[in-house]
């Protein structure tokens, strides 16, 4: 694991427990005090059906839907139609709003759905651009200039989820913003009394 990682995306097969990982660590998170806001994608299954994907703010518990299988409008990817209105309200304002002002902005999922909104890539890289810690997902081997960015940034680390890792891969995660965060209160603290003698 390297240290000091600002930009920490968890990527996996479909399937695999990607946001399930990240839930963990955020709770993990949450409960050492941090302060935590950006979006959450889960899916939404009627009698067993998966029936499309719904949008939450971390933060405030604000829904909409990212994609259904019964929208009328909307650019389409396989049996869904991304509802970009929803996505850019919920989605979008939460990365921004969490980025001006959390500890810690959270991006689930950063995949072809949400990509199709330009408000959305912009409020991403807005996040990645800023100081903050960013956890988030990312869509398993989508290639996207947005992908690509974080790809190749030093301060990013991409973790793959697998099956041997799954339920222990959320605590690594948490001490790694978690160390992260303290370093940074150190250095804030140590400049502030160096300016004060």
């Amino acid at each position: 694991m390297t240290s000091g990682k600002r930009l920490i995306f968890i990527t996996g097969r479909a399937g695999i427990g990607k946001t399930s990982v990240l839930l963990r660590a955020l709770n993990d998170l949450k409960r050492r005090g941090y302060k935590i806001g950006g979006m959450i994608s889960r899916e939404v299954r009627e009698g067993g059906i998966r029936v499309g994907f719904e949008i939450v703010d971390f933060c405030n518990g604000k829904r909409g839907w990212l994609a259904h299988r019964n929208q009328a409008m909307g650019p389409q990817i396989g049996k869904y139609r991304v509802n970009l209105r929803d996505l850019n309200a919920v989605g979008s304002r939460s990365i921004l709003n969490a980025t001006a002002s959390d500890d810690i902005v959270v991006v689930d999922e950063i995949g072809p759905m949400e990509l199709l909104s330009q408000t959305f890539r912009d409020a991403v890289v807005q996040a990645i651009e800023s100081e903050k810690p960013l956890l988030g997902t990312i869509h398993y081997r989508l290639r996207d200039p947005v992908i690509h960015l974080i790809k190749t940034r030093r301060d990013a680390e991409i973790l793959e989820v697998t099956y041997e890792n799954r339920e222990s891969l959320h605590k690594m995660v948490a001490e790694m913003v978690d160390s992260l965060l303290k370093a940074a209160k150190l250095d804030q603290s140590s400049s502030h009394k160096s300016s004060v003698t």
